[in-house]
Protein backbone atom coordinates (compact mmCIF):
# COMPACT_ATOMS: atom_id res chain seq x y z
CA UNK A 1 0.00 0.00 0.00
CA UNK A 2 2.86 2.36 0.83
CA UNK A 3 4.48 1.72 -2.57
CA UNK A 4 1.19 2.35 -4.32
CA UNK A 5 0.78 5.65 -2.50
CA UNK A 6 4.36 6.61 -3.36
CA UNK A 7 3.83 5.89 -7.07
CA UNK A 8 0.64 7.95 -7.08
CA UNK A 9 2.43 10.89 -5.44
CA UNK A 10 5.46 10.59 -7.73
CA UNK A 11 3.23 10.62 -10.80
CA UNK A 12 1.49 13.76 -9.53
CA UNK A 13 4.82 15.50 -8.93
CA UNK A 14 6.24 14.39 -12.28
CA UNK A 15 3.49 16.17 -14.20
CA UNK A 16 4.20 19.51 -12.50
CA UNK A 17 6.20 22.02 -14.51
CA UNK A 18 6.75 25.50 -13.11
CA UNK A 19 9.84 27.77 -12.92
CA UNK A 20 9.51 28.10 -9.13
CA UNK A 21 9.32 24.33 -8.54
CA UNK A 22 12.06 21.71 -9.01
CA UNK A 23 11.25 19.37 -11.88
CA UNK A 24 10.68 15.71 -10.99
CA UNK A 25 11.95 13.42 -13.76
CA UNK A 26 11.61 9.89 -12.47
CA UNK A 27 11.03 7.65 -9.47
CA UNK A 28 12.15 4.16 -8.51
CA UNK A 29 12.32 1.69 -5.63
CA UNK A 30 15.56 0.04 -4.55
CA UNK A 31 16.17 -2.19 -1.53
CA UNK A 32 12.75 -1.33 -0.17
CA UNK A 33 13.39 2.43 -0.34
CA UNK A 34 11.53 4.83 -2.61
CA UNK A 35 13.35 7.58 -4.50
CA UNK A 36 12.41 10.65 -6.55
CA UNK A 37 14.77 11.96 -9.24
CA UNK A 38 14.50 15.74 -9.48
CA UNK A 39 16.41 18.93 -10.25
CA UNK A 40 19.29 19.90 -8.01
CA UNK A 41 18.61 23.42 -6.73
CA UNK A 42 21.73 25.47 -5.95
CA UNK A 43 21.82 28.31 -3.45
CA UNK A 44 20.91 28.89 0.21
CA UNK A 45 17.46 28.54 1.66
CA UNK A 46 15.63 31.50 3.16
CA UNK A 47 16.09 30.16 6.71
CA UNK A 48 19.85 30.48 6.25
CA UNK A 49 19.46 33.98 4.81
CA UNK A 50 17.27 35.29 7.63
CA UNK A 51 19.55 33.68 10.24
CA UNK A 52 22.57 35.41 8.70
CA UNK A 53 20.76 38.76 8.78
CA UNK A 54 19.81 38.25 12.44
CA UNK A 55 23.43 37.39 13.21
CA UNK A 56 24.34 40.83 11.84
CA UNK A 57 21.49 42.33 13.91
CA UNK A 58 19.77 43.39 10.68
CA UNK A 59 16.33 42.87 9.18
CA UNK A 60 15.80 41.68 5.63
CA UNK A 61 14.59 44.43 3.30
CA UNK A 62 10.83 44.32 2.86
CA UNK A 63 11.13 44.91 -0.90
CA UNK A 64 13.36 41.83 -1.29
CA UNK A 65 11.11 39.65 0.88
CA UNK A 66 8.02 40.71 -1.07
CA UNK A 67 9.75 39.85 -4.35
CA UNK A 68 10.42 36.36 -2.96
CA UNK A 69 6.83 36.20 -1.75
CA UNK A 70 5.52 37.00 -5.22
CA UNK A 71 7.46 34.07 -6.68
CA UNK A 72 6.33 31.77 -3.86
CA UNK A 73 2.71 32.71 -4.52
CA UNK A 74 3.22 31.96 -8.22
CA UNK A 75 4.28 28.42 -7.29
CA UNK A 76 1.42 27.89 -4.82
CA UNK A 77 -1.18 29.30 -7.20
CA UNK A 78 0.05 26.82 -9.82
CA UNK A 79 -0.17 23.92 -7.34
CA UNK A 80 -3.60 24.90 -6.02
CA UNK A 81 -4.97 25.27 -9.56
CA UNK A 82 -4.09 21.70 -10.50
CA UNK A 83 -6.93 19.23 -10.99
CA UNK A 84 -7.19 17.96 -8.34
CA UNK A 85 -5.46 20.76 -6.36
CA UNK A 86 -2.09 19.97 -4.79
CA UNK A 87 -1.45 21.21 -1.24
CA UNK A 88 2.21 21.49 -0.22
CA UNK A 89 1.61 21.33 3.57
CA UNK A 90 5.15 22.30 4.61
CA UNK A 91 5.81 25.83 3.36
CA UNK A 92 8.55 27.41 5.52
CA UNK A 93 11.80 29.38 4.97
CA UNK A 94 13.93 26.22 5.07
CA UNK A 95 11.92 24.78 2.16
CA UNK A 96 12.34 27.87 -0.02
CA UNK A 97 15.66 28.14 -1.85
CA UNK A 98 17.12 31.22 -3.53
CA UNK A 99 19.14 30.38 -6.63
CA UNK A 100 22.20 32.41 -7.72
CA UNK A 101 19.96 33.89 -10.44
CA UNK A 102 17.58 35.29 -7.82
CA UNK A 103 14.81 32.76 -8.49
CA UNK A 104 12.80 31.22 -5.68
CA UNK A 105 12.30 27.44 -5.65
CA UNK A 106 9.76 25.76 -3.35
CA UNK A 107 11.25 22.38 -2.45
CA UNK A 108 10.65 19.35 -0.23
CA UNK A 109 7.41 17.74 -1.31
CA UNK A 110 7.51 15.06 1.39
CA UNK A 111 4.11 16.18 2.70
CA UNK A 112 2.52 17.15 -0.59
CA UNK A 113 -1.15 16.25 -0.79
CA UNK A 114 -3.43 15.99 -3.82
CA UNK A 115 -6.86 17.19 -2.79
CA UNK A 116 -9.89 15.31 -4.03
CA UNK A 117 -12.92 17.53 -3.37
CA UNK A 118 -15.10 14.45 -2.96
CA UNK A 119 -12.68 12.61 -0.71
CA UNK A 120 -10.28 15.13 0.89
CA UNK A 121 -7.96 12.64 2.53
CA UNK A 122 -4.19 12.64 2.41
CA UNK A 123 -2.80 10.17 -0.10
CA UNK A 124 0.82 11.07 0.55
CA UNK A 125 3.47 8.62 1.68
CA UNK A 126 4.52 10.84 4.59
CA UNK A 127 1.67 11.72 6.94
CA UNK A 128 3.49 14.31 9.05
CA UNK A 129 2.02 17.62 10.10
CA UNK A 130 4.74 19.86 8.71
CA UNK A 131 6.84 22.19 10.82
CA UNK A 132 4.81 23.33 13.82
CA UNK A 133 5.58 27.09 13.83
CA UNK A 134 4.24 27.29 10.26
CA UNK A 135 1.41 24.78 10.63
CA UNK A 136 -2.25 25.77 11.12
CA UNK A 137 -4.23 24.16 13.89
CA UNK A 138 -6.39 22.11 11.52
CA UNK A 139 -3.27 20.32 10.24
CA UNK A 140 -2.08 19.11 13.66
CA UNK A 141 -1.92 15.39 14.20
CA UNK A 142 -1.64 14.66 10.48
CA UNK A 143 -5.13 16.01 9.87
CA UNK A 144 -6.53 14.69 6.62
CA UNK A 145 -8.73 17.65 5.80
CA UNK A 146 -6.34 20.41 4.76
CA UNK A 147 -7.15 23.02 2.14
CA UNK A 148 -5.33 25.79 0.24
CA UNK A 149 -5.96 27.96 3.31
CA UNK A 150 -3.56 25.67 5.21
CA UNK A 151 -0.74 26.63 2.84
CA UNK A 152 -1.79 30.28 3.15
CA UNK A 153 -1.31 30.11 6.94
CA UNK A 154 2.20 28.77 6.32
CA UNK A 155 2.87 31.64 3.90
CA UNK A 156 1.86 34.16 6.57
CA UNK A 157 4.07 32.48 9.16
CA UNK A 158 6.96 32.38 6.69
CA UNK A 159 6.53 36.08 5.92
CA UNK A 160 6.42 36.80 9.67
CA UNK A 161 9.73 34.98 10.19
CA UNK A 162 11.49 36.62 7.24
CA UNK A 163 10.51 40.18 8.18
CA UNK A 164 10.88 39.98 11.96
CA UNK A 165 13.80 37.54 12.18
CA UNK A 166 11.81 35.49 14.71
CA UNK A 167 10.11 32.13 14.37
CA UNK A 168 6.39 32.60 15.09
CA UNK A 169 4.78 30.86 18.04
CA UNK A 170 2.89 27.70 17.19
CA UNK A 171 -0.84 27.61 16.53
CA UNK A 172 -1.20 25.38 19.59
CA UNK A 173 0.39 28.01 21.83
CA UNK A 174 -1.77 30.70 20.25
CA UNK A 175 -4.85 28.59 20.96
CA UNK A 176 -3.88 28.33 24.63
CA UNK A 177 -2.61 31.92 24.86
CA UNK A 178 -4.45 34.09 22.27
CA UNK A 179 -2.13 37.10 22.87
CA UNK A 180 1.12 35.15 22.49
CA UNK A 181 1.77 36.18 18.87
CA UNK A 182 3.70 39.47 18.93
CA UNK A 183 2.60 41.94 16.26
CA UNK A 184 5.22 42.05 13.44
CA UNK A 185 5.67 45.85 13.59
CA UNK A 186 6.42 45.61 17.31
CA UNK A 187 9.49 43.59 16.36
CA UNK A 188 10.38 45.46 13.15
CA UNK A 189 8.86 48.95 12.79
CA UNK A 190 10.10 49.10 9.17
CA UNK A 191 7.36 46.65 8.14
CA UNK A 192 4.63 48.59 6.37
CA UNK A 193 1.16 48.55 8.01
CA UNK A 194 -0.47 46.91 4.98
CA UNK A 195 2.04 44.06 4.98
CA UNK A 196 1.49 43.52 8.70
CA UNK A 197 -2.25 43.24 8.02
CA UNK A 198 -1.60 40.62 5.33
CA UNK A 199 0.60 38.59 7.70
CA UNK A 200 -1.98 38.59 10.48
CA UNK A 201 -4.83 37.87 8.06
CA UNK A 202 -2.99 34.87 6.57
CA UNK A 203 -2.17 33.61 10.08
CA UNK A 204 -5.76 33.75 11.32
CA UNK A 205 -6.49 30.77 13.54
CA UNK A 206 -9.78 29.87 11.86
CA UNK A 207 -9.42 28.91 8.18
CA UNK A 208 -12.51 30.92 7.19
CA UNK A 209 -10.82 34.11 8.40
CA UNK A 210 -7.83 33.66 6.07
CA UNK A 211 -7.72 34.56 2.38
CA UNK A 212 -9.48 31.72 0.56
CA UNK A 213 -7.07 31.65 -2.37
CA UNK A 214 -3.62 32.85 -3.38
CA UNK A 215 -5.31 35.41 -5.66
CA UNK A 216 -7.17 36.83 -2.67
CA UNK A 217 -3.92 37.05 -0.72
CA UNK A 218 -2.34 38.97 -3.61
CA UNK A 219 -5.29 41.36 -3.65
CA UNK A 220 -4.71 42.16 0.03
CA UNK A 221 -1.15 43.18 -0.84
CA UNK A 222 -2.25 45.41 -3.73
CA UNK A 223 -3.04 48.64 -1.78
CA UNK A 224 0.58 48.90 -0.68
CA UNK A 225 2.08 47.99 -4.06
CA UNK A 226 2.38 51.51 -5.47
CA UNK A 227 4.02 52.87 -2.32
CA UNK A 228 6.47 49.95 -2.20
CA UNK A 229 7.34 50.46 -5.88
CA UNK A 230 8.07 54.15 -5.31
CA UNK A 231 10.12 53.39 -2.22
CA UNK A 232 11.95 50.64 -4.06
CA UNK A 233 12.82 52.95 -6.96
CA UNK A 234 14.09 55.60 -4.53
CA UNK A 235 16.28 53.01 -2.81
CA UNK A 236 17.69 51.93 -6.19
CA UNK A 237 18.60 55.53 -7.07
CA UNK A 238 20.19 56.19 -3.68
CA UNK A 239 22.17 52.95 -3.85
CA UNK A 240 23.34 53.77 -7.39
CA UNK A 241 24.47 57.25 -6.30
CA UNK A 242 26.29 55.82 -3.30
CA UNK A 243 28.02 53.08 -5.31
CA UNK A 244 29.12 55.54 -8.03
CA UNK A 245 29.91 58.57 -5.81
CA UNK A 246 33.28 59.45 -7.37
CA UNK A 247 31.93 59.08 -10.89
CA UNK A 248 29.05 61.40 -10.01
CA UNK A 249 31.50 63.99 -8.59
CA UNK A 250 33.66 63.78 -11.73
CA UNK A 251 30.66 64.24 -14.01
CA UNK A 252 29.52 67.23 -11.91
CA UNK A 253 32.98 68.85 -12.18
CA UNK A 254 33.12 68.34 -15.94
CA UNK A 255 29.64 69.76 -16.31
CA UNK A 256 30.63 72.79 -14.20
CA UNK A 257 33.72 73.38 -16.33
CA UNK A 258 31.65 73.15 -19.50
CA UNK A 259 29.14 75.69 -18.18
CA UNK A 260 31.98 78.02 -17.10
CA UNK A 261 33.68 77.80 -20.48
CA UNK A 262 30.42 78.45 -22.29
CA UNK A 263 29.71 81.47 -20.12
CA UNK A 264 33.17 82.97 -20.76
CA UNK A 265 32.83 82.51 -24.49
CA UNK A 266 29.50 84.29 -24.46
CA UNK A 267 30.98 87.21 -22.48
CA UNK A 268 33.74 88.01 -25.02
CA UNK A 269 32.48 90.75 -27.46
CA UNK A 270 32.46 89.79 -31.07
CA UNK A 271 35.13 91.49 -33.27
CA UNK A 272 33.83 94.49 -35.24
CA UNK A 273 33.23 93.74 -38.88
CA UNK A 274 34.88 96.43 -41.10
CA UNK A 275 32.52 98.37 -43.31
CA UNK A 276 33.57 98.08 -46.97
CA UNK A 277 34.57 101.38 -48.64
CA UNK A 278 32.34 102.67 -51.37
CA UNK A 279 33.79 102.09 -54.80
CA UNK A 280 34.25 105.47 -56.55
CA UNK A 281 32.36 105.84 -59.74
CA UNK A 282 34.45 106.48 -62.83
Amino acid sequence: QTQTQFRREAMILARLDHPNLPKVYDFFVEDGRSYLVMDYVAGPDLRQIVDQARGREEFLREASVLDWLSQLLDALEYLHNQSPPVIHRDVKPANIKLTPQGRIKLVDFGLVKPLDPEDPRTITVVRGVGSLPYTPLEQYGGADHTLPRSDIYAVGATLYHLLTGRIPVTAQQRFLEPQSLIAPRSLNPAISPDVEKVILSAMSMHPDQRPATVAELRAQLAPDAGRRDRRGRSEVWLRALRDNFYLVVLVALLLGLAIFATARTAAVPAAATPTPLATPRP
